[in-house]
């Protein structure tokens, strides 16, 4: 901030720096009595073509009479000097009607020609777009989206290739979709609470954790069923370490259960 005003009272205190301004102020005010004077001249030897009045230069390239017409004087009153021709406006310039060769127009004077009404059909034209396109995307989507899933029957993981196998690498177990047939005693609520048990406020391996029942086997996919359920509760923490799991108890559900 100390800076900045150290500059500006630098600049204030310039006489170089200040008398800038009065320069550009004296161009810009010399421009315009230049290109005030450039279209008197340029437009005293024509007449409004709907009333013969005087006209002046009331815009870019665009001419006013008293009567209230308006126009392009440049069209109205410019030819080209290739065919003779009367002039056509385009995006930027101006051509002729017959061999289409680029004109400079005598009425600018360092203005750049702006076809508006151009631009406002163009982007008219490119909001008609985008909104086909939202369109097209909404019924894309719709004709995309999936049908209602009916479980008709049991899921059977041998319908889906290779799922077997990357459940039993996960795991690091042979997984038998056997062990969670509706005549196992897996019941998560009991293994959650073993697994509370035997953690305490600590953690232990998954290797480490003694089998709520005597099928080693199953007793440990359902553990590890259970801790998955677990961690997405917030109740453990699972940390994977080589071939082994660190199972630690998450510290508020410690403390509100400990």
């Amino acid at each position: 901030m100390a800076t900045e005003s150290s500059s500006l009272v630098f600049q204030s205190n310039n006489p170089l720096i200040s008398g800038i301004g009065r320069v550009l102020s004296r161009v810009s005010g010399f421009k315009e009595m230049a290109r005030a004077y450039y279209f008197e001249v340029i437009l005293s030897p024509y007449r409004c073509p709907g009333c013969g009045g005087r006209i002046k230069m009331v815009g870019v390239n665009e001419c006013s009479c008293t009567c209230g017409k308006v126009f392009d004087p440049t069209i109205s009153f410019q030819q080209s000097r290739c065919c003779g021709a009367r002039l056509v406006r385009k995006t930027f310039h101006y051509a002729c009607s017959k061999c289409h060769e680029v004109v400079p127009s005598r009425f600018l004077f360092d203005e750049r020609l702006f076809d508006k009404a151009y631009f406002r059909e163009m982007m008219q034209e490119a909001r008609a777009r985008e909104k086909r396109k939202r369109e097209e995307l909404k019924v894309f989507l719709a004709a995309s989206k999936s049908d209602t899933l009916l479980l008709l029957e049991e899921p059977n993981l041998d319908d889906v290739p290779g799922l077997t196998d990357a459940l039993n690498h996960f795991i690091g177990i042979q997984f038998d979709p056997c062990d969670f047939s509706s005549t196992s005693r897996f019941r998560m609520n009991d293994y959650r609470n073993h697994i509370l048990s035997v953690l305490g406020i600590g953690a232990r391996l998954f290797s480490d954790m003694p089998s709520l029942f005597e099928n080693g086997r199953a007793d440990r996919i359902c553990r590890f069923v259970t801790l998955i359920f677990m961690q997405q509760d917030g109740e453990v923490s699972l940390t994977q370490y080589g071939d082994d799991v660190l199972v630690e108890r998450m510290q508020s559900e410690a403390k509100c259960k400990g």
